[in-house]
Parts: C-alpha cells; structure tokens; sequence
C-alpha cells in the first residue's frame, strides 16, 4: 500500500487529533449530479469501520442539504457506509443551531423540502416562495433548489430588503461528481441576491468556523483537536486551518497531488493521504508527532 505523502517545508508540529470529520463527495464518494446514486471510493468503508473499531470518534459533514441528516446517513448505510444518524451533519443542521442561538423565529427557505427539516425539527418555522407572508421572515436561508426561480430570487430580496438575515448553506462554487465538477447552486442563487441586495452572508457549510465549532462540539473536542479529511483546498483545508484543527487532504476529488503540492498557506494540508486507508495507521503518527 503506498505510504501518505508529507507535504514539504512545513515546519510545524502537528497537534494530536481525538475526532475526525469527513468531507462526503470527492472523499468518501462520488455521486452523479443529480444526488441519486453513489460510487463508494477506496477505502472509505474499511477506515470508518476502523476507526470505529478503535472508538475514535468521526463525523460526515457534507455541504449538501438536497436531504435531512437522518436520510443522508440512511443513504450512506446502503452503500456500505458504517454511519448512525448522529455522525450526519449537513449545513442545515449548523444554520438550525445559530438560529437558534440567535433568536431567528421564521425563516424563508430557498431549496426542497429536506433543506428546511433540521430548521423544523429545531422549532423554527418555515415558509416557502408563495406561502402566505413568505417575505416576512427574520432570516433567509438558501441551500439545494435546482428548480430555483425568480420569484423565489425576489421574494428573498424582499425579505432582506425588510431586514431579513442571508444564511447560506455552501458558498462553493463547483463539487466533485462522477461526471465531474458540478455547480453549487446555493453559490449561484446567492450570487444573484447579492448582486441586487448587497447583503452580507453567513455561510453555515464548510469552510466556515460555525460549522468547525459546531463538528468539534458534537465529537466533544476541542477545535484543535479535530482532524478534517477532504479532497478541497479552498473548502475543507482552509477550514481546518483557520480554525486551528489538523488538515488532511485527499487525491479522490478536486484535488490530484501535483495541485496540492502548490498550494501554498491556508490551502496547504499537514498531510496529502495517497490512500484513505492510511488514516487509521496515520492517527498514531500524528499523535506521536506532537508529543516528539
């Protein structure tokens, strides 16, 4: 089995990891672009099983909210994926938790049904474009909607225009697939609602520190405890890196290994894993690392 690849001239000591998160597409699978069917990549179901085995604690965050968390996980157990419903996080299930937090009552919803469930199970209700009073709203919240329209656009204007927060699930502009790179289209929607609003967003999905913090609480670590596995620089290892946890990339996405060796500050993992069956055997190095 080839060994993992150390990325050069990095001078510093890695910290010891306690929880992993996992990105899902271009890391432990590839879907199509519609989100129906799934190719399990190598090694993924031996190192969540693994790691498992070990107690180690892990999480999915995916940057998807086609699907509730529940459903989500349940579609990863079909596939051979070793994953309970609470080890699935989606950028739902963070906005659920800031809303919450700060005191957000109704919130417009620009995707399907599965984008708004965490917000519903939370207790906050939701309204859809042509609900009565959709506009009037103490956030928007836009996430997986490939039917998205412009009423929907201008509703969602509207409600900001009337004081209305922007929450955005995934701000990424492309995601792996088996046919590809394929748009996000909540980066898209909010494209254009920032175009005429001018708002500022806050962006629930990776890379943002919301959804870090929150990964961290639910293994019960610290964020610099946290070992993040992902295939994107500009998502997961920026990510990692600006919140002080351990980033580890992988060659099964976005990223081949020649890309990451040039990236350079934030977008620069600890480790570049050639197969993700090294993580297990890497989760004593690491920690062996930190303590030399």
């Amino acid at each position: 089995m080839t060994s993992s690849v150390t990325v050069e001239d990095l001078p510093e000591t890695l910290p010891s990891i306690r929880g992993f998160m996992f990105d899902v597409d271009g890391t432990l699978l590839l879907s199509d672009r519609s989100l129906d069917r799934y190719e399990v990549l190598p090694g993924a179901v031996e190192t969540l099983a693994a790691l498992r085995d070990r107690a180690i604690p892990f999480v999915l965050l995916t940057n998807g909210s086609a699907y509730p968390p529940s459903e989500q996980a349940a579609r990863l157990r079909k596939v051979g994926l070793p994953v309970l419903d609470e080890q699935m996080i989606t950028p739902s299930s963070v906005t659920a938790d800031h809303m919450g937090r700060r005191g957000v009552k109704r919130a417009l919803i620009l995707g399907t049904r599965g984008v708004g469930h965490a917000l519903v199970e939370a207790g906050i209700e939701t309204r859809h474009t042509g609900d009565p009073h959709a506009q009037e709203v103490d956030a928007v919240y836009v996430g997986w909607h490939p039917d998205c329209g412009m009423k929907d656009i201008e509703t969602a204007c509207q409600a900001i225009w009337d004081g209305a927060k922007l929450y955005v699930a995934s701000d990424v502009p492309f995601f792996a697939t088996k046919q590809g790179r394929t748009i996000g289209y909540s980066f898209a929607i909010v494209g254009a609602i920032r175009r005429l609003t001018k708002a500022s967003i806050i962006l629930t999905g990776k890379p943002s520190l919301h959804a870090l913090r929150f990964v961290a609480r639910k293994l019960g670590v610290s964020m610099r405890d946290v070992g993040v596995v992902g295939d994107d620089p500009a998502v997961e290892i920026i990510m990692a890196r600006r919140g002080g946890a351990t980033a580890l990339g992988v060659t099964t996405g976005m990223t081949t290994i020649e890309e990451w060796e040039r990236q350079r500050a934030l977008r620069r993992p600890h480790r570049v894993l050639a197969d993700l069956r090294e993580l297990p055997r890497c989760v004593g190095t690491l920690e062996r690392e930190s303590v030399n």
